[in-house]
């Protein structure tokens, strides 16, 4: 009677060892790269939200409150990187329609899918220095593309030089240059996809249009919902190598962006605390952006 008793006592102890010993295991596996994101993310944002309040100059390192802050807010350059922002987010919709559109056609392995797979993916290697150097020539005002317009009969157009239209060419070159990767994350979702609620459509008559909005939207709604926010982070903070290499800014401070706002104004300007309070501003505008859309899109897939 005894040994029944101190049986499944024994086996009770040998369960929560191997518990024990499966949390240690787990506890080691992931200490390292909480180690990193600590100490190369979480800690350096503390410093920076720390030193963003402090002053720059003579008053460097004393603190002076929300003063960078305010000067952010009376800087036209500024306010003109954050409507910069606004057009990004205006963009956003394309900048996701387009990997998502050739990703559902490489999925019905429409004739030469392998071949355009590697092509749609061959901007990604190349180097934002490249492809800036690649535009400035193609949109140069003498350049290839207002040569062929001229031959249609339509003036040439100043694509970097016009202050209304250099930002749109910028942000144009950067989903070009990066929609390849958002479009092996949509081919990485459609291989996740219930085959048979595809059948299910094409036996019920569906056309592609209703497959698409009935069955691949709702299945791919985590997918989406990754691209969209990757897409934005990619927008706000992975623009500066175009910027730079395309109109430095220009014209007249019309393409600035925060990142390229945040360079300046470290690099050139020497005031590394107004810099990191624009840093501040950045990450606090992309986490907001972020559980926005995050938000948006649960809902907007709830209702299809």
């Amino acid at each position: 009677m005894a040994q029944a008793i101190t049986a499944p006592r024994r086996t009770t102890a040998v369960r929560r060892w191997h518990l024990s010993e499966h949390k240690l295991a787990v506890l080691v596996l992931v200490t390292p790269a909480l180690l990193v994101i600590v100490g190369l993310r979480i800690v350096p944002l503390i410093l920076g939200a720390q030193y963003s309040l402090t002053g720059d100059g003579a008053r460097n390192g004393v603190f002076v409150g929300l003063s960078n802050y305010q000067t952010l807010a009376g800087d036209p350059v500024f306010r003109t990187a954050l409507k910069n922002v606004g057009l990004l987010f205006l963009a956003l919709p394309v900048a996701v329609a387009v990997p998502g559109i050739l990703a559902t056609f490489l999925f019905l392995k429409v004739p030469g899918h392998r071949f355009y797979r590697s092509v749609y993916f061959f901007p990604v290697v190349l180097s934002p220095v490249i492809i800036g150097a690649i535009f400035n020539i193609l949109l140069s005002f003498d350049g290839p593309l207002n040569q062929v317009l001229g031959k249609l009969g339509v003036a040439p157009v100043d694509w970097l030089g016009n202050s209304h239209l250099a930002i749109f060419s910028v942000i144009g070159v950067h989903i070009w240059a990066t929609f390849g990767m958002a479009l092996v994350i949509f081919m990485a979702g459609f291989s996740t996809l219930d085959q048979s609620l595809l059948d299910a459509a094409c036996c019920d008559g569906a056309s592609l249009a209703q497959t698409v909005r009935h069955v691949v939207i709702p299945e791919l709604s985590r997918t989406i919902q990754f691209v969209f926010v990757t897409t934005m982070i990619g927008m706000l903070t992975g623009m500066f190598g175009l910027v730079y290499v395309m109109t430095a800014g220009g014209p007249g401070g019309s393409t600035y962006l925060p990142e390229f706002y945040i360079w300046v104004t470290q690099g050139q300007m020497n005031s590394p605390a107004l810099a990191s309070a624009a840093s501040m501003v950045l990450f606090v505008l992309m986490l907001l952006v972020g559980l926005a859309q995050i938000r948006l899109i649960k809902r907007a897939t709830k209702e299809v």
